[in-house]
């Protein structure tokens, strides 16, 4: 049950060899003129390398990262390590916000404090809240996991274990990618406690039933095709890591440019210190099989069949997996709140926070 403070502190010797290692990269060959057709192109990793190497400097994401209180605690056998940002104002509520892969908490940094203390970034403060950031079982300073089964299911109960141990009885929960696949499942696990649940994505797909494409809008239209476009070029994340995480991790772990590239696949466009500090995080902890295998672990989970009952917000930014709709009605009754913007991407907290933080804040007044 205790709780104990936690300080990154990464020994010097781990990044001289980080740099030893990076130097000694042994870089593929690449056909020419075939862009990302082939996966991640031998320039873009060549280019965010040399930053890693000559201009990144972990010593600045570390000390802002401390910057905030950290903590670890067991729950369930399993060391977990979050964030945990209180509020100035006395009324604030509690939310658990969780990211997904190949992101960690760095995901939220840009957030904390419009959400905390809104008063100081030109916001009420009566929409201030208390701030829980876990990294999930597997990932960063919460890995490596040590059993089977931490899927969405084992993680969300250790969640509101979390919550509960930090003595939160009422609360909220925010995720993103799989945190947008956990968060609804705390909600389902606690609904005694979670008063709602705010997501980025709401995955849910056509049945087959060609009923439901009757009357789909061009905008949906399109929206499934960039699904279906995602699914049949950039999946092999997914694929492999819901089925041979550990055979990837030997590749992973012995090659921090195998990581970058790894992770990168799926960080096209983001800025090269974004990119870093999460690949850090990482190659830091050695966590390239225990965070593949919450891939493994939910595709294998028994996934229950009925919907949740706490109430469900999203916001979707472009860019990102355009959540249809008519199909997340139909899998979430519950859904009573749904935002769409015409800027962001997948990590919204990070590209952009403005537009996050108005939309967390508008769908938890419903709750206050």
């Amino acid at each position: 049950m205790s709780i104990q403070p936690f300080t990154i502190q990464i020994p010097q010797a781990e990044l001289d060899e980080l740099q030893a290692r990076l130097e000694r990269t042994r870089w593929p060959d690449e056909l020419p003129g075939v862009g990302w057709d082939y996966g991640v192109p031998l320039d873009y990793v060549k280019e965010l390398a040399a930053y890693w190497r000559g201009g990144y400097d972990w010593r600045t994401w570390e000390a802002r990262l401390n910057q905030y209180p950290q903590f670890t605690t067991t729950i369930d056998g399993q060391n977990i390590h979050f964030l945990h940002v209180r509020s100035p104002e006395p009324n604030a509520l509690p939310l658990i916000l969780t990211h997904g892969w190949p992101g960690s908490i760095v995901e939220y940094l840009d957030i904390i404090e419009p959400l905390t203390n809104p008063r100081a970034h030109g916001g009420d403060p009566a929409d201030a809240f208390h701030l829980v950031i876990p990294s999930i079982p597997g990932f960063a300073f919460s890995g490596p996991t040590r059993e089977t089964g931490w899927n969405r299911y084992r993680t969300a109960r250790a969640w509101a274990e979390l919550m509960s141990r930090l003595g939160y009885d009422r609360y909220g929960a925010v995720g993103n990618d799989a945190g947008s696949f956990i968060s609804p499942e705390l909600g389902r696990h606690a609904p005694d406690h979670v008063v709602g649940v705010h997501v980025t994505q709401i995955f849910s797909f056509p049945s087959g039933d060609p009923a439901e494409f009757e009357g789909l809008s061009e905008k949906d239209q399109a929206a499934l095709e960039h699904l279906q476009w995602f699914w049949q070029k950039m999946s092999a994340f997914n694929q492999l890591q819901s089925t041979q995480p550990q055979t990837l991790a030997f590749a992973l772990l012995d090659s921090p440019t195998g990581q970058l590239a790894w992770n990168a696949q799926l960080f096209r466009e983001l800025d090269p210190d974004f990119i870093l500090t999460n690949v850090m995080l990482y190659w830091l902890t050695g966590a390239a099989a225990s965070s593949a295998r919450f891939y493994y672990e939910d595709a294998h989970a028994e996934h229950p069949t009925e919907p949740t009952t706490t109430p469900i917000g999203v916001a979707i930014c472009a860019g990102d997996f355009q959540s249809i709709r008519r199909f997340a009605e139909r899998d979430h009754k519950n859904l009573i709140h749904w935002s769409e913007f015409d800027r962001g991407g997948h990590y919204a907290a990070h590209q952009a926070p403005d537009l996050l933080t108005g939309d967390v804040r508008k769908f938890f007044r419903n709750f206050r």
